[in-house]
Formats: structure tokens, sequence, C-alpha cells
């Protein structure tokens, strides 16, 4: 493997703070230094890159996101307020074109779109079956709701998916629980040609985004064991030019039995669980909540949501997979839900032991409403909370998605990510991909600007948490991934950025100096008046799997 040497940059290094150049060879960090000792290494290097002023960090890890669907949506129509859909009339606009285009083409494929988010139009609901009809002329459509948990379909498409045969369906085409789960199985019914291309789609944009590794969380209503099997066989080579898979796959299992076959069918599977729902999502009002929420549903009535999960399914999930020496992992948002998964996972400890419990590192996915008793009880079991704070950047604060359905009170607990640093917990974080885009540094600084002042952390906190946190959540730290530091496989990211510093959450003291001449690592400074970083060069085990140098 050909070397490298980077020097005359900004090295984001614990071991050597003030490190400006680094040298990869065998797809290792093979030495560290400043750019006056750059003499001593330069005999034998096959490469010099001139960073001129460039950040070298280590590479993200983005530790919940859907590959085939993030390829699906960015081949797909966008209906997020960021492509410029601000209401329903918007919407239906942009799908009436999409259905003109499709048939100029030919296409007789479903049309797929994203990101439609109602509580931001001043219609304040969503498309209904008949409008889409009407406007694609009874194409097959299906639209998926920003949270990913609930979509509006059209006719056609709803008598292709079999939606009317199933919970969660409604006859203004709103689809919920397995009526959604149905929808979108049928949705990822393609080819394997397609499959190939919109998941290479998919994993480019990662890493354009500067993130090595993905956690697939895989279930049967998203894709195949044979699908994510493949995935993870497409990415396990770093020379394949893509970035790493760590695959979970949720399904539900009674016996050590069960969970043994999965990862029997799933070569290298790293968790059994992940989207392995106990509940459903806030935005949808499926989240399962003790008290109801603060807004009435599509047909007028007031709901708390929905347990899709016992504590006695969880319990068996968990000892089951425990046993099998695997990694289990729930999706949990509201209290209730959180309340039914905790109440599981305590009685498989009462069969199995905390500390085995605690050795095998479970995990929750999102994990939002968190309260005292929860805390310590994550705390005591060793749970790992996988979360994304994107979501209170996109939802979050006073007049958001949040407040609306829970009310203000009860919004401001969300996402509670500086109880969850102080109390210990471990932390990954991801973006839920396509829920939210791959955009890691919009995620620390999420963090560090989080509507609820009280539950701002660090962006060093926070670059750990999508760094080091994201190996560590994948029981990968033995690997010496997450850290520039000798011998470390060389996973890094390349960014031009507008300045540096280290950002303390607003009001509070830092546990270290933010002073640059203390030798605290530097990271880009993050704001909404500063020009984001821009990733230059992406290196997975040395090999570079995104490029703007040349």
């Amino acid at each position: 493997m050909r070397s490298t040497l980077y020097r005359n940059g900004v090295i984001h290094s614990r071991t050597d703070p003030f490190a400006e150049a680094v040298l990869v060879a065998d797809g290792q960090v093979a030495w560290l230094g400043s750019e006056d000792t750059v003499h001593t290494v330069l005999d034998g290097v096959d490469e010099v890159v001139d960073l001129d002023g460039a950040l070298v960090t280590p590479a993200f890890v983005d530790a919940h996101a859907h590959v085939l669907e993030t390829g699906l949506a960015l081949e797909g129509l966008d209906l997020s307020a960021a492509a410029g859909i601000t209401s329903l009339a918007g919407a239906l606009e942009a799908v009436a074109d999409a259905a003109r285009r499709a048939r100029a083409a030919g296409s007789a494929a479903p049309l797929v779109g994203h990101g439609w988010d109602e509580t931001r139009w001043p219609e304040a609901r969503p498309p209904s079956r008949n409008e889409l009809d009407r406007a694609t002329d009874g194409a097959p459509v299906l639209l998926s709701r920003a949270d990913g948990h609930s979509a509006v379909v059209s006719s056609s498409f709803a008598v292709v998916a079999r939606c009317q045969d199933h919970a969660g369906w409604s006859a203004d085409g709103l689809v919920t629980g397995a009526a959604h789960h149905a929808a979108r199985e049928a949705a990822r019914d393609v080819d394997p040609g397609r499959r190939d291309r919109v998941c290479r789609l998919a994993l480019g944009a990662a890493a354009a985004a500067g993130i090595v590794s993905l956690h697939e969380h895989s279930a049967p209503f998203v894709d195949t064991r044979e699908g994510l099997a493949l995935l993870l066989a497409m990415t396990a080579d770093p020379t394949s030019g893509l970035p790493g898979v760590v695959g979970y796959r949720a399904e539900l299992c009674e016996t050590s039995d069960d969970a043994h076959a999965i990862l029997a069918a799933i070569p290298g599977l790293a968790g059994i669980g992940g989207d392995l729902f106990a509940d459903g999502s806030l935005g949808s009002r499926t989240a399962a909540l003790r008290r109801p929420y603060a807004d009435l549903d599509p047909a007028g009535a007031r709901t708390s949501g929905e347990l899709t999960l016992s504590a006695e399914q969880v319990a068996n999930h968990v000892a089951a997979v425990t046993r099998a020496g695997s990694q289990a992992a729930f999706h949990v948002i509201g209290d209730r839900g959180l309340d039914e998964v905790l109440l599981g996972f305590q009685a498989a400890s009462e069969v199995e032991g905390i500390e085995a419990l605690r050795a095998a590192g479970h995990r929750l996915e999102h994990v939002e409403m968190v309260d005292t008793r929860a805390l310590a009880t994550l705390v005591l079991l060793g749970l790992t909370a996988s979360v994304q704070p994107a979501s209170d950047a996109v939802w979050g604060g006073p007049d958001g998605m949040y407040a609306r359905r829970l009310g203000p009170s009860r919004a401001a607990g969300l996402n509670p990510l500086a109880d969850l640093a102080g109390a210990g917990v471990p932390m990954a974080f991801g973006s839920d991909s396509p829920v939210t885009p791959f955009d890691p540094w919009g995620a620390v600084h999420a963090a560090i600007a989080h509507h609820e002042p009280s539950q701002r952390i660090s962006a060093r906190a926070a670059f750990r948490a999508h760094t080091s946190g994201g190996w560590r959540a994948a029981h990968l730290m033995h690997t010496g991934a997450g850290e520039i530091r000798l011998g470390a496989p060389a996973s890094l990211a390349l960014w031009r950025v507008e300045s540096l510093g280290v950002q303390a959450p607003d009001g509070r003291l830092a546990a270290w100096s933010t002073d640059p001449r203390a030798g605290t690592p530097l990271l880009p400074e993050l704001g909404p008046d500063l020009a984001a970083p821009q990733c230059l060069r992406t290196l997975r085990d040395g090999v570079v799997i995104y490029d703007t140098l040349g």
C-alpha cells in the first residue's frame, strides 16, 4: 500500500495536540509530528500532500443509518423544507411534476418521495390518497413522512402493497404501524442492479460527509437478510472504496437458538436489534407516552401512542442475545416505551446477571425521553444511548414539532444529552438517514446549541460521540479507530475550515482549558454565521474513499 505524508496542517490528535503532519502507511498512522520534523520521514514516502492549513480529524461514524432507504430517498423526490417544499400545495405540485417526468420517460416504477412534515406547512395536514391520485393520474405513489414512521400512499400503491390488509391503514391513504411496514417493504423491492446503484449512492454521500463507518439498522420491512448480507460483503474490504458498514438486524428472538440462527444467516452481524420497535415516533404520534399527546391526531382523537413490545418480549430477547454472545438493541422514543424496555432489561438481568448484560454492551436507539429513574437504570445496566442530535435542531424549540406534540414543558426535556453525558452513559451519534441527512458537523453543532441550554454539551464531547463513540457502541474500540495516534487505523477526514477553537457549552465551565496553548486538540468553530467545514478527503484504513484533492 502506498504511503502518504500529509503536512502543513492541523492534526486533531490527543497524543500530539500540536502535530502539523501525519504519515499514513500500510493503512495505519505511522508518524505524527511538527512541520519542523517532517524532513525525518520524507525519504521513501510515495506521496506528499500539502494541507495548506487544513484540519485532519478521525473520520466520523454514523451510528444509526438505513443505507438502502437513503439511496432510494436520494434517487427519489425530496419533499423536505430544505428542498423548498413549504406547503401541502407545493408538495402536490412537486409530486405532479415528478409523475409527468416519469410518464415521459416511460417509467412504471412507483414514485417514491420522502421528507414531508405537515407541522411546517400552513395547511397543517398531509396529502390525502385522493389528492395523490388526482396529481398523478392514478400512478403508484409512496410519500414517507420526515420521521420515517408514517407515509401517505396512492390508491394503486395501496393495492400493490396490500396496505388495506394491515393495522394502521386509513382510508385517506395515511399508513402507520403494520400498514406502513407493508408499504416500505413494497418500495424496497428493487432489482439487483438498482439495489447496488442506490446503496453505492448512499455510501458515497456518507463518505463525502467525512463518514468512514455506518451502523446499518436493517429490519424485515426495510430489507431482507440477504440484502443486509450483500451490503456487508460489498463493504467488508477497505479497497472497495466505500465506507465500512456495521450490521444490525431487527428480528425478535425468544431463545438463544433463534439468535444463533440469525447470526449464522448473516455473516459478520454485529447485533440483533436496532430497529426493533418498542414504540414509534413523536411526529407520527406513535411513540408510547405515559400521558396523552398535547394535540389531536388526524382523526380528532387524543392518543398516547402505541407499545409494540412487552417487557416479557424484551426480557426474552435480551437474554437470548446475551447468551448467544451478541448485542441487543431497541428503538424506543416515548417515556412509556422506555419504561417497558427497561423493565424487560431488569427482568433479563435477574436471570442472566447484571454483569453479563453490562459485558454485552446492549444499546438503545433514539431514547429521547429519559427521566432520573430511567437514567439510573441505563447506568446500572451499562446501556449505550445511540442518539441523533439533529432531531432537536429540526424539531426542538418552543415553536417546533416536539412542543406541538407534547407541550412546551415535556418537549424541553427531550434529547437530554448533558444528562446522559453527565451520568456517564456512553453515547454514539448518528443521523437516522434518511430521516435527517448525513451531516456530522451539523450534529455536533446541534449538540452544542441544544434548544434547552441545560442539555448542551461541548464540541469535544459531541465530536467524540460521533467518532470514537460509534466504534465503542459496535465493540470496535480495540481496533484503535476513532483516534489519530501511532498504530491506529488511518480512518481520517481532511477538512477546509473557517476557524478553529475549543467550544464549550454557553455559560458553563469546561473540564479542560479552552486556551489553545493548553494543548487541547482543536475543532472547527461551528455556528449559524460560520461556513460549515468542507470535506476534502476521506480515508478508510488508508484507502481514499472520497476525494476533492485530485
